[in-house]
Parts: structure tokens; C-alpha cells; sequence
């Protein structure tokens, strides 16, 4: 994956709570089984005049021309709640988004973000509205997004502190998978390995 230390890009801001995995990619959509092209369906039922088409409707905020090449999202509590599909966050990943701000996640849904490159940002409903109120000419008023001190900073410069947890942050610093994480023990693992054998050698044998 992509490592993520410090990202800046344009903001769209979607307040809406529940926003679940249906929302974020329709089961109609998920015709393949790789990563791949899952992008155009990113909220085909939101994001289309039609189920299934591909007509663009003008009044839904990522059709319009201040929010090109969006790769930060501002949204409400719970956004990827719902089936625990990682064909959500694939379709966000393809489409260019790195960053959700959110209130909370769906459990498993903010899991899967971790591991495939996207940052997932706890922050209050409070914060998150005054954020939107920072990015009213989003090209121009870009947030940040610094992973290593654990800020959000805004056009203006206020920072916005989050938490994290630590192996999630490595992960994301490193651009990690789980068998990523892994491997970084492969010495240890070997040494058990050899270790394991010779108390146990009957077992090869």
C-alpha cells in the first residue's frame, strides 16, 4: 500500500449519519471480485439520475467542479456502518479518497480502511461542522492531514488533534497490510521456527 504520513487535498463534506456500506458502494455494483474498478460505483445511487446508470446528477457534491480529485471526506456518526463488505472501502481507495472524518465508523468498516491505505478520523460533530465551514472554496481551502503528530490542520491553521492507535498509525505511516505487520517479525518467527524443530524434531521426521 501507499504510505500516508502527511495528505492534503480537497474536502467534501457529506453530514449525513448511518452512511453504511450500501450507501457507499450498492450491491449492484459489485460485479468483479479484485480491487479494481469499484471506483465508478463510489455512491452510484447517489451519485447517478438512475440505478445502474452512469449519468452524472448535478446536484450530488462530487459531481461538481469545486470537488475534483476529492480525496478527504467530512461526514456524520457511524459512516460505514452496516454489512462488513471491504468493497466499500476499495471503491473509496480507487476513487482517490485517503481521509474520512467522521464522529465514528462501523467496527469492522474502520478496520478495512486501516488495511488498505485509508486514515479513518475521530472527530466530535462539533469539529467536524466547523471544519466544513473552512472549505467553502475547496480547491483553494485544502485541509491537512499530518499522521505522524496526529493533527488535522485547516486552510486557516487551527490543528485538530485525533487519536489513533499505535499499530494502526504504523501500519498507515509504513503502508503496511496485515501480513505486512507480519513480516517485519520474520527473524523472530524463523528463530521460533528453528527453535520449535529442535525441541520438537520427532515431528519432522
Amino acid at each position: 500500500m501507499k504510505p500516508l504520513v502527511m495528505h492534503s487535498g480537497v474536502t467534501a463534506a457529506i453530514l449525513r449519519t448511518n452512511i453504511d456500506t450500501d450507501a457507499i458502494i450498492p450491491s449492484r455494483e459489485m460485479k468483479l471480485v479484485s480491487k479494481q474498478g469499484l471506483g465508478e460505483g463510489l455512491f452510484a445511487s447517489w451519485r447517478y439520475t438512475e440505478a445502474g446508470g452512469r449519468t452524472p446528477n448535478p446536484d450530488f457534491i462530487l459531481n461538481k467542479a469545486a470537488y475534483k480529485n476529492t480525496s478527504i471526506l467530512l461526514s456524520g456518526k457511524n459512516f460505514g456502518c452496516g454489512s462488513s463488505r471491504e468493497h466499500a472501502v476499495w471503491a473509496l481507495a480507487e476513487y482517490g479518497i485517503r481521509v474520512i472524518i467522521a464522529p465514528s465508523f462501523g467496527a469492522i468498516f474502520y478496520g478495512n480502511c486501516i488495511r488498505n491505505g485509508i486514515l479513518p478520523v475521530t472527530l466530535s460533530d462539533e469539529l467536524i461542522v466547523e471544519l466544513a465551514e473552512q472549505i467553502q472554496d475547496p480547491q483553494k481551502h485544502q485541509l491537512t492531514v499530518d499522521l505522524i503528530n496526529k493533527v488535522v490542520i485547516s486552510a486557516t491553521g487551527l490543528s485538530y488533534p485525533f487519536v489513533i492507535a499505535n499499530g494502526c498509525q504504523t501500519m498507515l505511516l509504513e503502508g503496511l497490510d496485515q501480513i505486512g505487520v507480519t513480516m517485519k517479525s520474520g527473524k523472530t518467527i524463523q528463530m521460533f521456527e528453528q527453535s520449535y524443530r529442535q525441541k520438537r524434531s520427532w515431528l519432522f521426521e
